[in-house]
């Protein structure tokens, strides 16, 4: 006789409808050949009058969390409201009751995973997120169990569809940032208050949990440097094309000789002939480096109603087959305590730099920029001056008096001298506005 894993739903918003729509449908494919069945028992929601477009079974909807983790008959916990309260509370009630939970919930994870790894530890049952990251991406289960071989190298990529659909727009459209940011509102790819994706928020939690997984390392979130998409012009789109290169933001996590671990979210520029350049719209991609593997790439839907559940789907069947197996934890190698890599300070990288000056068009003006950068050990690798109508591979020498672009590409240098140069640029009379800085890899 099948042994019946019992479902309870907490968050019935566009994901949950989902799932709930996977775990209802007559056709379950993900129960073939099982020794269990799955069954969703409630579904607990605020809104329970509102369609979604699902036939749900006459006393499945409760608004009532408690009918859910209260339920001695339900065995698992799907939590699907988002954010860190009272999301946290929930999964430790759902703990504490000797119940398995599975979450979507990014932010909870990388903020509080060492507290919630421990206490379902303590409890002795899981605590699954595929899709936390990625969406319908198996990017967790692949680095915890399909490469578990390896020891990884680096971890980065595209983890965010809403900024990747902006960046796109404008690289395609010639859009300025509002406009496409407006459009992807209207086709839902963007939240009303979209700050969380454009400022690299959501990028950073994601590769908050993927270095976990691969580094073994519990991160602070405080401690990372993160920068988003606002100031990102199509000015800066258009001549980091003429540079060859494709500007993205990328999510990057790297293991260095010593054992400390680099983890960074910003805009990049990246060759415009690699891999990441050609992703766009609303999918992500990620790129992982084993030492026996080499590299493996990872592409698809970042987010959506089916991709996401699809994960959540997927995570509840490994528990039941964990429950029908008598192994119903999978935390166990999953850092827990704190212990772990620890973090490069973002100062001490090495990187190369585009930057964008807009000057006074005056004798002396690139002397003093260069001067600056020598001062730091900043070598120019190449320099474009933009007039009013042209692009040209020259140096900056006339008293024209009006204003210009240049863009300057810099050899590798230190994260802390170029933050020191940029206070000089600063200081300049001729230098109008903030210098626009966009570090490169190459990729």
């Amino acid at each position: 006789m099948k042994r019946t894993v019992n479902v309870g739903l907490i968050g019935f918003g566009t994901v949950g409808a989902g799932v709930a729509k996977i775990l209802l449908a007559d056709n379950r494919p993900f129960q073939t050949g099982r020794h269990f069945e799955i069954e969703l028992l409630k579904i607990a929601d605020l809104d329970i009058t509102t369609d979604r477009g699902i036939t749900v079974p006459d006393g499945v909807l409760t608004t009532n969390v408690d009918d859910i983790l209260a339920n001695d008959d339900i065995d698992v916990v799907i939590e699907l409201i988002g954010g860190y309260e009272p999301a946290k509370a929930f999964t430790l009630k759902a703990f504490a009751a000797g119940k398995s939970v599975v979450t979507a919930n990014k932010a909870l994870v990388a903020k509080h995973g060492d507290e919630l790894f421990s206490a379902a530890k303590k409890a002795g049952v899981s605590y699954m997120f595929e899709a936390s990251v990625g969406g319908g991406i198996p990017i967790i289960r692949s680095v915890m169990d399909g490469l578990n071989a390896n020891t990884f190298e680096k971890v980065y990529g595209i983890l965010n569809g809403t900024t990747n659909y902006i960046l796109t727009g404008m690289a395609r459209d010639g859009s300025d940032y509002a406009d496409v940011l407006a459009s992807a509102q209207k086709l839902g790819y963007a939240e009303a208050d979209p700050t969380s994706d454009v400022s690299g928020g959501d990028a950073l939690n994601k590769i908050v949990i993927l270095a976990r997984l691969a580094f073994g390392a519990a991160l602070d979130l405080d401690t990372i440097y993160c920068e988003g998409i606002q100031n990102i012009s199509i000015t800066d789109i258009e001549y980091a094309n003429e540079l060859g290169y494709t500007i993205k933001l990328l999510a990057i996590a790297k293991r260095h000789e010593d054992g400390r671990v680099e983890t960074r979210v910003h805009p990049t520029l990246v060759p415009s002939d690699s891999v990441m350049a050609s992703v766009e719209d609303e999918f992500n991609a990620v790129e992982v480096y084993g030492d026996a593997v080499g590299r493996e790439i990872f592409y698809g839907k970042g987010a959506g109603m089916l991709p996401t559940a699809s994960a959540v789907v997927s995570d509840i069947v490994d528990i039941a087959a964990g429950i029908t197996a008598g192994h119903p934890s999978n935390v166990e190698r999953i850092i827990v305590n704190g212990d772990g890599p620890e973090l490069i300070d973002f100062g001490e990288l090495t990187m190369r730099y585009y930057l964008r000056f807009e000057v006074t068009d005056q004798s002396g003006v690139l002397a003093d920029i260069a001067r600056i950068l020598a001062d730091f050990g900043i070598s120019i690798e190449s320099m474009i001056q933009i007039g009013s109508d042209e692009v040209e591979h020259v140096h900056l020498g006339s008293a024209g008096g009006g204003h210009v672009q240049i863009i300057i590409m810099t050899h590798e240098a230190k994260e802390a001298d170029m933050q020191k140069a940029l206070s000089r640029f600063a200081e300049l009379g001729s230098v109008n506005g903030a210098v626009q800085l966009m570090r490169v890899e190459e990729i």
